[in-house]
């Protein structure tokens, strides 16, 4: 369904919305690419893996770190607020996981390093990556399809 966007003009734009909320938030954009990247590696939406690859290395990110996030934990590119985005993106995006929801303790790091504004843009960012990846899954969406 490759108009999907178009058949469901309210449902993009109020997408849309949320990307232009989080465009405007105290998140910073580079994490909020690095977590948009990884929610959509776990999803597998190619749409989304390679729009927000593009998107971050446009803004500057290197490839090295690029190639990493999907094994950011066993590499030393990443910094602790950045670590600590990550592994909330995952909790969240892998809610079904445990069973109490997001750990305390990723929680918590998380809480630690980002003000409380900034935390909330970042939980609704993953919510929205989630919800962008769902739809471009559900309706067979390709890598490239937007650029």
């Amino acid at each position: 369904m490759a108009n999907v966007y178009k058949v469901a003009g309210r449902g993009y734009q109020a997408l849309s919305a949320m990307e232009e909320f989080l465009h405007d938030s105290p998140a910073p954009n580079d994490v909020l690419e690095l977590v948009r990247l990884r929610v959509s590696q776990i999803n597998g939406c190619s749409v989304c893996v390679d729009l927000h690859s593009h998107r971050a290395s446009d803004s500057g990110e290197t490839n090295e770190r690029l190639w990493s996030v999907a094994a950011w934990r066993d590499t030393p590119f990443f910094t602790d607020r950045e670590r600590a985005a990550l592994a909330l993106a995952e909790a969240v995006t892998r809610i079904t996981d445990n069973p109490k929801g997001v750990p305390d303790d990723v929680w918590d790091t998380a809480a630690r390093l980002f003000s409380p504004d900034a935390l909330a843009a970042l939980v609704m960012a993953i919510a929205s990556v989630n919800a962008w990846n769902r739809v471009n899954v559900a309706t067979g969406l390709v890598a490239g399809s937007f650029r």
